[in-house]
């Protein structure tokens, strides 16, 4: 019996030192692999332009660290989203199943980011957002592997509330479009608003990408609220803006936006945005050292001005190497390496955030006014704004 069991426990001893001496090189081969990168974003259509600028900011911030993660190479894979909800799970799942990424970075439209959700659920696979504001995915579905480094769609309206009432306006007109970043912006708002004293007179909408304005230009005229408050943001943006002002409202009724209404279009809208003010996480004419710095860098870089969405690029890539380095590269780890993320403070061009409990920016949101086509900073709207979370069993 005794040299039975002393049988067993060598061959035990043996098979552990054999399996051992076969797993640490697999570990080192493991560790020696490039970090496999998607990039799930739109690439072609409305949303082109955003996208190249969320990669822009991102490859910049990997660039910063010799375009490694935690001393790893990257290899990156592309897919363009085509900012198309119904191609969405299929199209994460060529990065997570065919490319076998591990990380994948995306996206800007929210319809698409339910998609990558799922996927990201399911599969466990390392998911950052950089855009997409949907309040799903950092509330009711969200997950220890998802991160988004952006904002919530009622983040800077919650912020925008406290604004109107500050400037006596007691009565206010909502205007969006009928889908659900415009629900969730509104959502903002209303609960700002109406927490501060302020009376909703009317809430009125379009649906998406509706831009017959006129007949609601009209009723806003009729009700003549203290002032107006919308969620409008691209091409659209720019017809509302240069619409409120030919319908004779523009100095008679002040017009106030999440910050997407004047982000990126000023150009375009000429005069008729002059004047108006927002609120949001960043703004191009920050007076800091970080801001500076990072402007001059990118626009050598990439020949062009970086916007939002560039920063927000940006910061997914710092957040990406801050875990990646705390791991020394062993993206495997996963408990130590999520837990790296959710207690980083991101040194940002927007100023310093932290990750909230459900994996949401906590940020300052700042009050911005246009003038001569920029979004000049007036002061700090919110400090410190963190989302709800709410629904998100991680909170």
């Amino acid at each position: 019996m005794t040299s039975r069991r002393l049988v067993l426990t060598q061959s035990a001893a043996l098979i552990g030192a054999t399996s051992t001496g076969l797993l640490l090189p697999a570990i080192a081969r493991a560790q020696g692999n490039k970090v496999r990168v998607g990039l799930m974003l739109p690439y072609t259509g409305t949303y082109a332009q955003l996208g190249v600028a969320i990669e822009n900011g991102f490859r910049m911030a990997i660039d910063e660290q010799g375009g490694k993660l935690g001393g790893r190479e990257i290899e990156y894979f592309k897919v363009d989203d085509e900012s198309d909800p119904s191609k969405a799970i299929e199209n994460a799942n060529k990065l997570v199943q065919r490319d076998k990424v591990d990380v994948l970075v995306g996206t800007v439209h929210s319809g698409v980011q339910m998609g990558i959700q799922k996927v990201a659920r399911e599969s466990g696979v390392l998911s950052l957002i950089p855009n997409a504001g949907v309040e799903a995915a950092t509330r009711a579905l969200c997950a220890p592997n998802v991160f988004r480094t952006s904002f919530t769609n009622s983040q800077p309206t919650l912020a925008l509330g406290k604004v109107l009432m500050d400037r006596g306006h007691k009565k206010a007109v909502w205007i969006t479009w009928k889908y659900a970043a415009g629900d969730e912006a509104f959502g903002g708002f209303k609960e700002s608003y109406t927490k501060a004293g302020g009376t909703i007179v009317k809430e009125l909408g379009l649906p998406f990408p509706n831009v017959e304005f006129q007949a609601l230009l009209t009723e806003i005229a009729a009700l003549k609220p203290d002032a107006v408050a919308c969620f409008f943001a691209g091409g659209g943006a720019v017809k509302f803006m240069k619409d409120y002002a030919a319908a004779g409202l523009k100095g008679k009724i002040p017009l106030y936006g999440s910050g997407f209404l004047t982000e990126g279009v000023l150009d375009a809208a000429g005069p008729a945005a002059d004047g108006i003010m927002t609120t949001l996480h960043y703004s191009d004419s920050l007076n800091t050292p970080r801001n500076h710095s990072f402007r001059l860098a990118y626009a050598k870089a990439f020949r062009s001005q970086p916007d939002v969405y560039a920063v927000q690029g940006y910061d997914t890539g710092l957040l990406l190497v801050h875990g990646a380095n705390a791991v020394k590269g062993d993206l495997a780890s996963k408990p130590a390496f999520y837990k790296a993320m959710e207690t980083a403070t991101i040194d940002s061009p927007r100023g310093k955030w932290t990750m909230s409990k459900a994996h949401n920016p906590v940020q300052d949101i700042y009050l911005r006014v246009v003038e001569n086509r920029e979004n000049k900073v007036l002061g700090v709207a919110a400090k410190a704004l963190s989302d709800s979370g709410a629904g998100c069993k991680m909170v």
